[in-house]
């Protein structure tokens, strides 16, 4: 299927590359994206902390949400909201379409959000 009119796709990882319980670091137009699978359902954030830049990859999951491993700020995977200090600003979340055992997000033509 097509993108829809004014935005953009970009096929991330297969999905197979995260198990559930599992994330992989995808880098799209120079930006790190961040996919989880949360027990079937993916989700794609950005890659780094919006407090100060760092991947977090490095953090673990916990329920339905990603703690940074530097400061210990705390995201919702489905929002993107800081739950946790320090961080203040939310993450940017992707829609994610998984398609042909794919993962891919559907964004708007531009610049790929990231909250810093």
């Amino acid at each position: 299927m097509a993108a829809a009119p004014g935005s953009r796709r970009f096929d991330l990882c297969s999905v197979d590359d995260v198990p559930p319980g599992t994330m992989k670091m995808c880098e799209v137009e120079d930006e790190m994206v961040l996919v989880t699978n949360l027990d079937g359902r993916f989700h794609a954030t950005q890659g780094v902390c919006s407090h100060q830049y760092f991947e977090l990859d490095k953090g673990f999951l916990t329920g339905d949400s990603i703690t940074c491993a530097l400061h210990l700020s705390r995201f919702s995977l489905e929002t993107g909201d800081s739950l946790d200090p320090p961080a203040e600003l939310p993450l940017a979340v992707y829609p994610v379409i998984v398609e042909a055992g794919r993962v891919l997000i559907e964004v708007a033509s531009g610049p790929l959000e990231v909250n810093r």
